[in-house]
């Protein structure tokens, strides 16, 4: 099969949608299709406002469109609802091609951090970009839940994985800082509630991975805790696993990877009991759900290692991917 997948979240962005979408395309070329990625890389760019680490693509729809027609797919899947998807929105639309979305991020929510924009006028918006798509793709049943209250009925399944491979217990050593270590891993932005993390009077040592436009104002803000930028792969891993508690403190993610990502490498989860840790983790002996996040902290110190990995294995690439597939093959016909 020939599959386009149009996606305006790719690298150099590390996120949770990146992750998944190159082991979404890693996993469909293993088994023989031939998959198109349409990203800002290839694309003059602007930075996003409020987020100048998000390259937005400058470019002309008609563009998109030669693009899409020239790789003649079998299936199109619009990953995200910026440039590159309302382009690819505009052409599937114009031409009669059906196309699939996925619906990745809270962007009502996150819009709603940063201004005064009420949450029905952003879920309008979304509705008007997701109601032609074949198939809404969502990870979890609480997401799903959420949409359809909202006006969305076009929704289907897909899942997460975690590789297993890279993600796995190691050695506690490589991280020398007094323990226990709470360790958040992710964008640094408002969207992600880490302030909520932060201010918590914990034991041992608060640990940060990722970046983003707070890194600056709270590595300022809290001089205690360790800020240590972007890791990616093996170094990532390192860090997961020389953690004693991965801290969620985000209220607004429609999934969270990192908390699989965690698991694999032998680290209970302290989260909120929000849609994400609750779809995830639910009331599995893995992590520990609640308002108060410094409870759960501290209960979830106390969770076998060997429990998080077992529980992580259930989690493969293959059945996400078979899901995918299952959502998108109807559409094999209509290329030719």
């Amino acid at each position: 099969m020939r599959i386009v997948i149009l996606t305006d979240a790719w690298y150099p962005q590390v996120n949770g949608v990146v992750r998944t979408l190159d082991t979404l395309r890693a996993h469909l070329e293993g088994r023989g299709h031939e998959v198109k990625m349409v990203t800002p890389s290839q694309f003059k760019t602007l930075p996003c406002p409020t987020y100048p680490n998000i390259r937005l693509a400058v470019v002309r729809r008609q563009r998109i469109g030669r693009i899409i027609d020239k790789f003649m797919p079998s299936a199109i899947h619009i990953a995200t609802e910026g440039p590159l998807g309302l382009h690819a929105r505009a052409h599937c639309r114009r031409n009669n091609y059906p196309f699939t979305t996925a619906y990745h991020t809270r962007f009502p929510e996150y819009v709603a951090a940063r201004a005064p924009v009420p949450l029905a006028l952003s879920y309008a918006a979304l509705r008007w970009f997701h109601g032609p798509s074949s198939a809404v793709m969502v990870a979890t049943q609480t997401i799903e839940d959420a949409l359809r209250a909202r006006g969305f009925d076009n929704i289907r399944r897909w899942s997460r994985g975690v590789d297993t491979d890279l993600f796995k217990p190691r050695g506690k050593d490589f991280l020398d800082l007094p323990r226990p270590i709470s360790l958040y891993t992710g964008r640094i932005a408002v969207e992600k509630g880490i302030e909520d993390f932060l201010k918590l009077i914990l034991p041992g040592t608060k640990v940060l991975v990722g970046d983003g436009p707070q890194l600056p104002e709270l590595s300022r803000k809290y001089p205690d805790a360790r800020f240590l930028g972007l890791k990616t792969g093996e170094d990532l891993a390192r860090h997961y696993a020389a953690a004693d508690v991965l801290v969620f403190p985000s209220r607004t993610d429609t999934f969270g990877l990192v908390l699989l990502e965690a698991l694999a490498c032998g680290v209970p989860v302290a989260a909120y009991p929000v849609a994400g840790p609750v779809d995830v983790i639910g009331k599995s002996p893995v992590g520990v759900l609640d308002s108060d996040l410094g409870i759960a902290v501290q209960q979830a110190l106390n969770i076998p290692a060997a429990a998080c990995r077992s529980f992580a294995e259930t989690y493969s690439w293959p059945a996400s991917v078979d899901q995918f597939l299952d959502n998108i093959h109807i559409f094999r016909w209509f290329f030719r």
